[in-house]
């Protein structure tokens, strides 16, 4: 990171908030330049810097982001845009000699992914992927118990993904509901789980099997459930008044401010309804993953659940490691929202929130469970913070490691989530190879 770096957020959303409120307490790194179509939220993140005594950004539209680059000496690029845009930034930023940090998904397609590889190997510049569950204490802890061979070889992994119907929900009231702008929950969140996983292993991917259905979510499900309201977004609308999936955007001062009165600007709706049409993204879904070590995972992911959390067995030649994280015991309807990021989930503790557990159980003995320090549950369990550290301040674990990710990590992820949707499409295992070469 350089000595005084001149940074440009990209996309300036409810994902960017972390980034601009972060850079805001670093005397070495300046906010620049913000680029969006929206100035009313670039507004607001300028309103952020102002109240944290910094300068603020200039504002530029998309259109001009190539001038940015120049004009404002930029050497960092930060891109938190709609998922299926961020190859649109990355590569002329890596090939202006930037570094880019982008977040998960590094893109959405196989044939973005290769353009931003391709940038990566040509301009040797730097892109690392926000990947802030690496960063996780618990998640670091895992990593080193499995290193260290506490249970010996890995065989297999199953994972086991619940979002509740609070944070869940949320994927479906904007634009992550559709997959050409998303990829879907695969890639979107699930990538978030495969990088962990190839982390964790220090494998690769190399075929992926998968069953996935939108069973719960969308006009039809919901009208089977009886869960259906009559809107198409709830802002205004009488009918979600009483409807424990709505969103209103008038409770939260930060939704309200990036989004409710940025709407005459874009026409952009943060809060449609869950079991409107348009919904073209899977709710509930089966995986199964095959890796160059032989081992394998069965993963599931379900949006719709009553508690959020996730569990996580490996089985080894050697014994089991178990890790459960509950994050929400269970919602109350009609929960007023606290914060714009917390809408998102993962930066204010939910509701009921539960604890961690890491259970190691070797063959022939008794199992042991490991300490774990206060966990938090805000900022992705600490991952956040230490990212933030990680990346721009160039802190070390304490085995002098860092868990960054590159671009050839956000290809693998993303490739496994691609693979999943490709066999929902065509009902066979799919190859790795055959979704992008990745060397």
């Amino acid at each position: 990171m350089p000595t005084n770096a001149r940074v440009a957020i990209v996309g300036t959303g409810s994902r960017a908030q972390q980034f601009t409120e972060g850079f805001a307490e670093r005397a070495h790194i300046e906010v620049a330049a913000l680029c969006d179509p929206n100035p009313v939220r670039m507004a607001h993140h300028n309103q952020l810097l102002a109240a944290a005594g910094r300068p603020r950004a200039r504002a530029y539209a998309p259109d001009g982001f190539a001038e940015l680059l120049h004009a404002e000496r930029i050497d960092t690029v930060v891109v938190t845009t709609v998922d299926a845009l961020h190859d649109a930034y990355i590569v002329p930023a890596l090939r202006a000699g930037c570094r880019v940090v982008t977040e998960k998904p590094m893109t959405t397609d196989a044939e973005r992914c290769r353009r931003i590889l391709d940038a990566v190997t040509e301009t040797g510049s730097d892109l690392s992927v926000a990947f802030n569950y690496r960063f996780n204490p618990v998640h670091e802890l895992v990593h080193r118990e499995l290193r260290r061979g506490a249970i010996g070889d890995v065989l297999s992994v199953h994972f086991e993904w619940l979002l509740d119907v609070r944070h869940g929900a949320d994927y479906f009231r904007r634009w992550h509901r559709e997959k050409d702008k998303s990829g879907g929950l695969m890639v979107h969140k699930a990538g978030h789980h495969f990088d962990l996983v190839n982390w964790w292993l220090g494998a690769r991917p190399e075929q992926v099997f998968g069953i996935g259905q939108l069973g719960f979510y969308g006009r039809e499900n919901g009208e089977r459930t009886g869960y259906r309201r009559d809107y198409e977004r709830a802002h205004g609308s009488p009918a979600a008044a009483d409807d424990p999936f709505a969103l209103h955007l008038e409770d939260n001062e930060g939704l309200r401010t990036l989004y409710l009165d940025a709407e005459g600007e874009d026409g952009y709706h943060r809060d449609r309804n869950v079991f409107g049409d348009g919904i073209t993204i899977e709710d509930d879904m089966a995986v199964l993953v095959r890796y160059d070590t032989g081992a394998s995972m069965s993963y599931h992911l379900t949006a719709y659940s009553p508690w959020e959390g996730y569990r996580v067995m490996f089985n080894g030649t050697g014994g089991r490691l178990e890790l459960e994280v509950e994050e929400s015991k269970w919602q109350r309807p009609h929960t007023k929202l606290t914060s714009a990021k917390g809408a998102v989930h993962g930066d204010t503790a939910l509701d009921n929130a539960g604890g961690a557990r890491i259970l190691v159980r070797p063959l022939w003995e008794p199992h042991r469970e490991l300490e774990i320090p206060e966990f938090d549950h805000t900022g992705h369990g600490g991952g956040d913070a230490r990212m933030l550290r990680t990346l721009f301040d160039g802190e070390k674990s304490e085995d002098g490691t860092t868990p960054t990710a590159t671009a050839v990590d956000g290809a693998l992820a993303l490739a496994t989530g691609l693979a999943a949707n490709s066999a929902f499409e065509q009902g066979r295992p799919v190859n790795i190879d055959d979704v992008v070469r990745i060397k």
